[in-house]
Order: C-alpha cells, then structure tokens, then sequence
C-alpha cells in the first residue's frame, strides 16, 4: 500500500490536490505524545494573527478542521475533524517551523483506492511516497522506514 513518510514530507500542499479522489486520502494525524498543548500553536494560528483566539481569520487551517480545547492554563488540546481536513499540511508545517512537529500527513487506506501508480507520489517532490506492506499500513511519526 502507499503511505508517506512524514519525515520527508516537505508540506507542498499536492497531496490535497493530485490525489484520483475528490477528497485526498490523505489526512492530517496528531502524535499527542509529541504534542506541548501550546497556548500558541503553530500549526492551529495563522501567522501574524493580531488575536490568537479562535476565529477563523486567526485559525492556519483553510477548512477549520483542527478543534482547540482548554485543557488549564496555559495548555489546549488540538484534534483534527478529519472529515473536514483536506490534506494541504498548512497545519503540518506551521507545528514543525514552530512547535513540536506532532502534527504529520498519513494515507488514509480506508479512503485509498491503493492505484498501481499514486497520482500524487508521481508530483511529491521530495519523494516521500513509498510503498509499505499492508500489515503496517501507517508510519507514525518518529518511526521512518517501518514500511521499507
């Protein structure tokens, strides 16, 4: 099956654009493990917001899938609506160039249609398509290369 390497994803934005489904198969995942629950997270504000509040104006994602929750001051939690995410990884690069990088890209194969040829692994410049066995389907974050 085909997955992405989240540790050479470079956040090019083609995985929302060039898959065969009219809904990307890839997905935005959150590694809570990783995660600092940031009151300033850069993957859920827009850089440059005057407020960081949550107002969509303020908010990075273009399709508001990430939800923040207070959790005690100065920590939210963030989950993602993935019925809502559109796999850009504008999230994904703004938690990496400011955060803990716990936000990442995975194809999801309950959406994947598995093609011979990946319309988007053809276009990913940083090669970060590969295939994996189906018995481990995903690479979480931090563990590159269990597919190979």
């Amino acid at each position: 099956v085909w997955q992405l390497d989240p540790n050479k994803c470079v956040q090019c934005e083609r995985c929302s654009t060039h898959c065969v489904l009219t809904e990307s198969a890839v997905k935005c995942v959150h590694a809570y493990d990783v995660c600092g629950y940031c009151q300033l997270c850069g993957g859920y504000h827009r850089p440059g917001a005057k407020i960081q509040d949550t107002a969509a104006e303020n908010q990075l994602c273009p399709t508001g899938a990430i939800q923040r929750t207070y959790v005690e001051n100065p920590y939210y939690e963030y989950t993602i609506t993935e019925a809502l995410c559109n796999g850009c990884g504008k999230c994904v690069k703004g938690c990496g160039a400011f955060g803990n990088g716990s936000l990442y890209l995975q194809v999801r194969h309950d959406r994947c249609l598995n093609c011979n040829e990946c319309a988007i692994a053809t276009v990913c410049p940083s090669g970060a398509y590969q295939r994996v066995p189906s018995d481990r389907p995903y690479i979480l974050k931090g563990q590159q290369g269990q597919g190979s």
